[in-house]
């Protein structure tokens, strides 16, 4: 950066803000793409199951993504998971969920090494989630928002029979253009809060994330998904940050003009997510805490994580049935979880 005061945080996301500033997001990812066809000059790979591990931080909204994706399409047999712990030093995300804190398929302790496997060089954020080349070792992308969609249209050889259609193509532009809001006032909305700069980078930030939150609030009022009567891609965006809102961003990234659990459209719609297959699941609250207040000591001096909130309501019935829809369209449910994928803290055992 420009200026030796500016804050730069590469292994949580690759992302800065500097004081006086408005947040802004690095988003210079590796954006090489494992596709089923790679043609000439492309920057990509190929599909092949077995080859690629995942690494994805159970307390990373965006790396959170790629588990339930990949959970909801059944890709588990294609390509293998690594999860990092909830918190991580300066240099890397740290595998220290593992014994003697090593991955055990691709046998480093810092993600940092398949980063610097790929570029010796490399000088920009160790970010989650990211997908290894496990024959050399080194990344072949972090590029969370295209992940998600390759794992949809790309991986679709190996979904599970009656895999859901996360990214219909008759939906695509529309869907497109939700995701992007999404994205922009909501996921990285409440970051935008969170890291502000300045009170009146602040204030700008929260006025746009409620604004957006409130538009959501009105757009599920009368259809099940963000999409219409199915689950899509756009759901699984949306419910990351949803699930993190009461827990961290109303506190810690001082996102409070209200809680999640006081607008009753998004809240209900949460816990519907939340109660299906593939969602709740993939959740540990313990560990999205930690990662939180632990990591930002900017945010958080001492590092103390909160007792609270209270848990129970996520498992409340939340009425969403009424509006009719089929989650999985002509799908079905994925199987339950894998033991050795439990989530260790999840409130659905």
């Amino acid at each position: 950066m420009d200026n030796q005061n500016d804050r730069e945080e590469h292994v949580t996301g690759g992302v800065y803000s500097s004081k006086g500033k408005a947040f802004e997001r690095d988003s210079r990812y590796i954006s090489t793409r494992i596709v089923k066809s790679v043609e000439p000059g492309q920057d990509a790979v190929a599909v092949e199951p077995g080859r690629y591990r995942l690494v994805a931080a159970r307390a990373c909204p965006w790396a959170n993504r790629t588990l339930i994706v990949r959970r909801l399409l059944g890709l588990e047999d294609a390509i293998s998971v690594g999860m990092p712990g909830p918190t991580h030093d300066a240099d890397s995300w740290t595998f220290d969920l593992d014994p003697d804190g090593k991955d055990p398929v691709l046998g480093i302790h810092k993600l940092k090494d398949a980063f610097l496997a790929r570029d010796p060089h490399y000088s920009r954020g160790i970010t989650v989630p990211a997908i290894v080349d496990t024959t050399t070792g080194a990344v072949v992308t972090n590029d969370f928002a295209q992940i998600t969609l390759d794992f949809s249209t790309q991986w679709s050889d190996f979904h599970r029979a009656g895999a859901p259609e996360l990214y219909p193509e008759h939906l695509r532009e529309e869907m497109d253009a939700v995701m992007k809001r999404v994205f922009t006032e909501v996921n990285n909305g409440v970051y935008r809060c969170g890291f502000a700069g300045s009170q009146e980078a602040y204030d700008a930030a929260y006025d746009r994330l409620w604004m957006a939150m409130d538009w959501l609030e009105e757009r599920l009022a009368a259809q099940r998904y963000l999409m219409g009567e199915t689950i899509t891609e756009a759901d699984v965006r949306l419910f990351t940050t949803l699930v993190r809102f009461d827990a961290v961003y109303h506190g810690h990234f001082k996102c409070n003009r209200n809680k999640l659990a006081e607008m009753p459209v998004l809240w209900a719609y949460a816990r519907d997510l939340f109660q299906t297959p593939g969602f709740g699941d993939t959740i540990d609250f313990e560990q999205i805490k930690q990662h939180y207040y632990v990591v930002h000591t900017d945010l958080n001096p001492l590092s103390i994580v909160p007792k609270g909130p209270d848990l129970d309501g996520w498992l409340t019935e939340h009425g969403r049935e009424a509006l009719g829809g089929r989650p999985f369209g002509d799908g079905t449910p994925p199987p339950p979880v894998r033991d050795q994928e439990r989530a260790p803290h999840s409130l659905l055992d």
